[in-house]
């Protein structure tokens, strides 16, 4: 259902000009949900599930975190982690982008830190930009997003689909929604208003 109202409503973007790994964007198209987990058991909760290809790891430790991705991996998942929210990890020094590449099976990384998202595409990693849209100068610096190129920006609340709408129509960048998804309508939503995926927290949301 959520693949047919993806092609019906969401605007396809290629990756024109970005370099977007094709796997992680296949798997994004593939399965319009992904499982943002907050803690093992939403995690062992959303590996039960076939229709989930992608999850955004939002927790754990610079001694867990390999583990944990692990455990996911083995599922046969796609795994970033948003690195801002791992104990230990969350400095602003790009050797955090290293740790997790050379000490976990992680695909990528989830940060708000345009310097992280440089590194993380120099080490071949998938990367998602978070973006946090509570003003005007926020989408006003959607432009400058551009020359960092992650391979998606998160746009955060995702229950603003005239907001989605703008920021799909003003960056070649894929978009994802994420924050606040709760029901069918959120998601449906953010869908037509040019999301290519929804990231979001709530099991029922992962079973629709």
């Amino acid at each position: 259902m959520l693949e047919r109202l993806r092609r019906a409503g969401g605007r396809e973007k290629t990756g024109e000009g970005i370099a977007l790994d094709q796997r992680f964007y296949d798997a994004v198209l593939a399965s319009p949900v992904i499982a943002a987990v907050k803690d093992l058991d939403q995690l062992e909760d959303c590996l039960t599930l076939d229709n989930i290809q992608v999850v955004f790891l939002l927790f754990g430790d610079v001694c867990t975190v390999g583990d944990v991705v692990a455990r996911a991996k083995d599922a046969g998942k796609i795994v970033l982690v948003h690195v801002d929210l791992i104990a230990g990890l969350s400095s602003s020094q790009e050797i955090a982008v290293d740790f997790l590449r050379q000490n976990t099976r992680a695909d990528g990384v989830i940060t708000t830190k345009p310097n992280f998202i440089r590194r993380a595409r120099e080490l071949k990693l998938f990367t998602v930009m978070r973006l946090f849209v509570i003003d005007s100068m926020a989408l006003a610096g959607i432009s400058k997003l551009e020359s960092v190129k992650p391979d998606f920006i998160e746009v955060l609340p995702g229950v603003m689909p005239k907001t989605i709408r703008k920021i799909s129509q003003t960056t070649r960048i894929p978009l994802l929604a994420g924050g606040l998804i709760a029901d069918k309508e959120d998601v449906v939503a953010a869908l037509n208003a040019g999301a290519l995926a929804v990231s979001a927290t709530s099991g029922a949301v992962w079973r629709m």
